[in-house]
């Protein structure tokens, strides 16, 4: 059945994916998004459907959802980029935590809302050398896992005063299409597809779990048509890759060598060697699957 849809941050990276799902699902979608990362023209939505805003702005956003008065609320509008984060740390935590409380204080006057969804991130774990589970302890290392965490428990909060179903999933590495942020596949994407074959990255040591977005808002969808009332999950592909492996996808897609030089300008100071997802309790739930391996990501990423 079609259901209306409210998705801020929808015009970013993820957010883009997910709605191109959802549109192919049948569904009305309506986007909220102040596109300081997000380009309007990565969704397909009419410009009645658009709403150019900042969650910062709590009249516009209590107004917006009265008059849309939506099925499913999806929350991924927030300021995602670590570094920037760190060196931003009130806009960070101004954003994402007050933002956040704007949105769900919003939802919580709407009569039709039969869904909430938050998006977390699995920056509120600690280090740890082997796959986290969502009974992990959580200790955020930086301002937005800190941030992040502190909109999970906003959140919970809201379902057990409203009695909304309510999801919360914590994303690990993401790519895909529309990147908005220099992390690590888009800058070799954007320095490949300039002709470069010797590379300035940053970090050379660290593994991380990559997911392609079109698998993530797969996942997203399912649970959003579950029967769950409220829960967290990790989303990951559940394998870890290193930056050399990733640089080797590129090579082979390309049928060329790249040379990785490090750029001392790019390294992060500090940064955790592994960060890989247990996904075995979103498998459970849902039975989904990823589909979208590192090569044929990699592939859709560049211009031949």
């Amino acid at each position: 059945m079609s259901k209306k849809i409210v998705v801020t941050g929808g015009a970013g990276f993820i957010g883009s994916a997910l709605i191109k799902h959802l549109i192919e699902d049948g569904h009305e979608i309506f986007v909220i998004d102040n596109l300081s990362f997000g380009n309007r023209d990565f969704v397909d939505v009419d410009n009645d459907h658009f709403f150019e805003c900042d969650i910062l702005d709590r009249g516009r956003i209590h107004s917006l959802l009265a008059d849309v008065n939506p099925d499913w609320v999806i929350h991924l509008a927030a300021i995602h980029f670590i570094p920037y984060c760190n060196e931003h740390p009130f806009e960070a935590a101004d954003i994402n935590i007050r933002g956040t409380i704007n949105v769900i204080d919003a939802c919580k006057q709407l009569e039709n809302l039969k869904r909430f969804f938050f998006a977390s991130t699995a920056a509120v774990y600690p280090i740890s050398d082997d796959a986290v589970h969502e009974e992990h302890p959580l200790c955020p290392l930086d301002i937005y896992g800190l941030t992040k965490l502190s909109g999970e428990r906003l959140s919970r909060e809201f379902h057990l005063e409203t009695g909304v179903s309510t999801i919360v999933c914590r994303f690990f590495n993401a790519f895909g299409p529309n990147e908005t942020n220099p992390h690590l596949i888009p800058e070799i994407q954007k320095q490949i597809n300039l002709g470069m074959r010797t590379i300035q990255l940053g970090n050379l040591d660290p593994k991380r779990d990559f997911i392609h977005t079109y698998d993530m808002a797969r996942a997203v969808i399912a649970l959003m048509n579950s029967n769950i009332d409220h829960d967290i999950f990790n989303l990951g592909r559940g394998i870890e890759y290193s930056v050399r492996e990733i640089v080797e996808s590129f090579e082979r897609e390309l049928g060329e060598s790249i040379t990785i030089e490090q750029d001392p300008e790019r390294i992060r100071k500090t940064d955790r060697m592994h960060l890989l997802a247990d996904v075995s309790k979103l498998k459970s739930a849902i039975g989904w699957e990823p589909e979208w391996g590192i090569d044929q990501g990699v592939k859709t990423l560049i211009n031949k």
